[in-house]
């Protein structure tokens, strides 16, 4: 079973997330801050993270630069999810190292698509 980390300082966020990841066939852990996300994934890195922006504590950013900067072995699938929608935002976040972004708020049929394009769900046409 595949599995997917949701970092959000949000717990409505989380919790829809979850249940649109549980319907996805996905086992999923929550975290709302990014210390605890990365505490999590030196001890069992997921498969997938869906991983907010802006957090109190450590923010989506610091998470990822610190997840690209020391991943060995394997690299989770990273996919931004926020309220930031511009083009310098986005691009950020690509050039750190996300694979891919959503905004908030999001539905299933969107949380699909990019856990399609990133290549951890079979496409469903």
């Amino acid at each position: 079973m595949k599995t997917c980390l949701v970092v959000d300082d949000s717990s409505v966020v989380r919790k829809v997330a979850r249940g649109i990841l549980e319907d996805l066939g996905f086992c999923v852990e929550e975290a709302a801050d990014g210390a605890p996300a990365l505490e999590m994934c030196a001890r069992a890195m997921p498969d997938a993270i869906l991983l907010d922006w802006s957090m109190p504590v450590t923010d989506g950013l610091a998470v990822l630069e610190q997840l690209r900067s020391s991943e060995a072995g394997r690299a989770p699938k990273v996919i931004f999810c926020t309220a930031k929608n511009d083009m310098e935002h986005i691009a950020r976040a690509v050039s750190l190292g996300a694979d891919e972004y959503i905004m908030k708020p999001f539905d299933s049929e969107i949380l699909r698509e990019k856990l399609e394009a990133v290549g951890l769900l079979d496409r469903v046409d």
